[in-house]
């Protein structure tokens, strides 16, 4: 599954929790007493659910940012001059972009 994938899957999944959980509220406040607490309590849940998941997404993802940082590291050290040439052609690149702005 691709990055982009995954992201328009969360943001879906993200989307329905927030969605469920603004329904329940809106429910508790025609609601009094034990059925409002307990459509509250729901909400929460939702929503606590949905925090514990970004937060564990989030994990993911700088777990993923450090692993490609690790393996850019590695690929300079052992690949010095093409890192530099690289970089230089990037530069050249960028420096002529905007020149021509």
């Amino acid at each position: 599954m691709s990055i982009e994938q995954t992201r328009d899957q969360i943001v879906d999944q993200f989307s329905s929790v927030l969605s469920e959980a603004e329904s329940l509220l809106s429910k508790a406040t025609h609601e009094t007493g034990e059925k409002a607490r307990d459509l509250r309590s729901q909400a929460e849940a939702r929503l606590l659910s949905a925090k514990l998941k970004l937060q564990e997404l989030q994990g993911q993802a700088v777990d993923r940012a450090k692993d490609a940082a690790r393996v850019t590291d590695d690929y300079v050290h052992e690949n010095p001059w093409q890192a530099i040439g690289i970089a230089a052609a990037v530069g050249l690149v960028a420096g002529l972009l905007i020149s021509r702005r």
